[in-house]
């Protein structure tokens, strides 16, 4: 069935109706994007969408929700403004262009790509959607309290231009965590491991907080505890030069625990340090400022950042108004270009098995 893009239209007003909103794949992260648009006005929960047939019946049953076995059997029996993409990293491209192509808005979630053969795939149905249809990606960690303020005070110049930057990502992801899945820890079907996965949202905040065009990015990856038993990597190490500034990340699904993600930002005037919703300054000036952003409302995992609600809360906005989705697709062409070189630059030197 196709449906026009939705424009403004509010829950509760008389003569109007809720957007409505159905899921694609039914994981964890499903859950947080179906609590997020229960708290939504503008919008309404009304299908979901899984091929493992139980997992799509105990999510349905949870929201009191419609379920389907299969994404088209879903888009021909529903009428749907906005489709929430939550599932394998490699069905995130074909989804959207299915949806797109139906005057569909589609929110994903990361990464939007695997390759670069799906970066210009997903170009093309974003040029060619149909009735006006967007396409919006879930970085939610932009939408960090913390994160919000000190971008906020970069453009004010409080700290001056950042000089060099460093993301740290500690995280645990053990043998059981890959072996009960049937696409986790393949390069065909999640496009990578630790980077891809686990820490580009990390990577994207380097990229945000810089805010220039990379020049290069060279990066390292290897194989350290998980030899045998995936073929993509569980740490990567990278090097990110721009104009002005330069930037270090590393990443390891190795450590004993799940570490909140670390950036680093050493300015003109401060050096300053975000670790969760902790934000710590220290002024060259000799002045020391730790402020903590807590945020009550937050959805899923702690380490998976704060910002979901706001950041599909804006999304649903910025369809209503018709305003740009601060991550739409041209927005995120040098995070996507980041994450595709580094895997580019690294694979060449990885075999898959470790470093003897």
């Amino acid at each position: 069935m196709k449906r026009k893009a939705a424009t403004a239209h509010k829950a509760g007003e008389e003569g109007t109706t809720a957007m409505k909103s159905a899921i694609v794949g039914c994981g964890s992260i499903a859950k947080v994007h179906a609590g997020c648009i229960s708290r939504l006005e503008p919008a309404e929960l009304s299908a979901v969408a899984d091929c493992v047939p139980e997992q799509a019946d105990k999510m349905a049953s949870e929201y009191g929700v419609k379920p389907y076995y299969d994404l088209e059997t879903m888009l021909d029996q529903e009428e749907i403004d906005v489709l929430h993409i939550c599932t394998p990293h490699y069905l995130h491209v074909p989804m959207a262009a299915a949806a797109l192509k139906r005057g569909i808005h589609v929110f994903m979630e990361k990464p939007p790509v695997i390759d670069n053969g799906q970066w210009e795939q997903l170009k093309q149905s974003v040029e060619e959607a149909a009735g006006g249809a967007r396409l919006g990606i879930c970085f939610q960690n932009r939408f960090n309290n913390s994160v919000c303020y000190v971008k906020e005070q970069l453009e004010k110049g409080t700290y001056g231009r950042i000089l060099c930057a460093r993301g740290l990502v500690n995280w645990h992801r053990d043998e059981a965590y890959y072996r009960n899945s049937s696409w986790r820890g393949r390069w065909e079907t999640e496009g990578g491991g630790a980077l891809i996965n686990q820490s580009v949202h990390t990577l994207d905040l380097l990229q945000y907080f810089i805010g220039e065009k990379p020049l290069s990015m060279d990066a390292v990856m290897d194989n350290q505890h998980l030899k045998g038993i995936i073929e993509v990597e569980d740490t990567m190490a990278a090097t990110i030069v721009y104009p002005d500034a330069a930037a270090s990340f590393y990443v390891t699904t190795g450590y004993g625990a799940d570490l909140p993600p670390l950036v680093e930002l050493e300015c003109e005037k401060a050096r300053v340090r975000i670790e969760e919703e902790t934000v710590t300054v220290r002024m060259r000036d000799g002045g020391r400022l730790e402020q903590d952003f807590n945020d009550d409302g937050r959805l899923g995992k702690s380490y998976w950042g704060a910002g979901h609600m706001k950041c599909i809360r804006t999304f649903y906005e910025c369809m209503e108004s018709g305003k740009p989705f601060p991550m739409e697709l041209n927005a995120m062409e040098h995070t996507v270009w980041l994450m595709l070189k580094a895997y580019e630059t690294a694979k060449s030197k990885y075999n898959g098995e470790g470093r003897d």
